[in-house]
């Protein structure tokens, strides 16, 4: 090849490559416009729930319906004290709710339906990019059929210093990625199970009776799910609790730094009677201390990890979270105007 032609083929491979980075970056900029996401994460629209009626809505149902399907912009619920009856749904296609009390024990959000599992929920999320802050979300139906609290089935979303209650299956972690920071979180059955992928960090899990505290629900091994309690504390009033059976065959629970009370019985772990699921669940424990901590009399097929094995477990990075948790906004407007407005104070 003549040099004429190099110089030629060389122009034509440039071309080439400013092409193709051209439409790269389209790619990219359609993709970000086609996701509709906030570009601004420190000022949130600001809607005010007030049984008094001194907020725009007197119901939790009626803000989150006031915001617009597909929303762009962040939306900061903030629900004034109060005990709130009703079952409450985030849509699909309203993320970046954030949702607020100012105290859990004294904002709650309730209901007393049981049986299934699908509709029993008093709050149901299925929105990306949820937040709670600060709530009591409880199912007082009582102790004779199962009974959720709480469902969550949208990706990344988060709790934070929230209380959530009932006594069998508690907390559907149903689906996606979670956190869950300084929150209390109490049952007797099964009371956090599903198939999520989630962190609960220093968290209290208070059992009220004889069960298992979580039920994980993975199915193969090439699911990148599981829950994992890091820096938590277990106590509780039942006794002969374990920490975890399977709900699905390769069902994935990590217990690291957590102080285990004595309720915790000594095998820790429960193969729900299919013994075949000893061999692909995969239940670990890594510096936890407290008198049910004790591995002396755990079950065989149970894991205590080294240093190595526990570390995947040990960050937020599990969940992704790095990329998505948000801290809360710090200015607030109105929906209908521009004025921004502080977080404290009569708005």
């Amino acid at each position: 090849m003549d040099t004429a032609s190099l110089i030629i083929h060389f122009h034509v491979i440039l071309v080439l490559l400013i092409c193709c980075n051209t439409l790269s970056n389209l790619a990219m900029a359609v993709n970000d416009s086609s996701s509709g996401g906030p570009t601004n994460f420190s000022t949130a629209i600001l809607i005010r729930v007030a049984q008094s009626g001194e907020g725009n809505f007197k119901k939790i149902q009626d803000a989150i319906d006031a915001v617009p399907s597909n929303n762009s912009e962040l939306y900061f619920i903030w629900v004034k004290p109060g005990t709130y009856r009703e079952k409450i749904v985030v849509p699909a296609d309203k993320p970046f709710i954030t949702l607020s009390g100012t105290e859990a024990s004294n904002t709650i959000i309730t209901s007393s339906d049981g049986g299934d599992i699908t509709d029993s929920p008093t709050l149901t999320v299925l929105a990306s990019d949820f937040v709670a802050r600060y709530l009591t979300i409880q199912n007082l139906f009582g102790t004779s059929d199962k009974a959720v609290a709480l469902k969550v089935k949208g990706d990344k979303v988060a709790f934070y210093g929230c209380r959530i209650q009932s006594y069998q299956d508690t907390l559907l972690d149903d689906a996606g990625r979670h956190y869950y920071s300084n929150c209390y979180i109490e049952g007797a059955v099964d009371f956090i199970f599903g198939s999520g992928a989630s962190l609960y960090e220093r968290c209290h899990i208070h059992s009220v009776a004889a069960g298992a505290i979580t039920a994980q629900g993975r199915e193969t091994s090439l699911e990148n799910t599981g829950f994992t309690f890091l820096g938590c504390k277990i106590t509780g009033t039942g006794g002969n609790t374990a920490l975890g059976r399977p709900w699905g065959s390769y069902s994935r629970v990590v217990f690291a730094y957590t102080y285990m009370s004595s309720i915790i019985q000594p095998e820790g772990w429960n193969d729900w009677g299919e013994s075949t699921k000893q061999s692909t669940a995969y239940y670990g424990e890594y510096k936890c201390y407290g008198p049910g901590a004790n591995r002396s009399k755990r079950v065989g097929w149970s894991r205590s990890l080294s240093n190595e094995e526990a570390a995947p477990f040990l960050t937020k990075n599990m969940i992704g979270g790095r990329s998505w948790l948000r801290p809360a906004p710090t200015q607030f407007k109105r929906s209908s105007s521009t004025n921004i407005v502080t977080p404290t104070g009569e708005h």
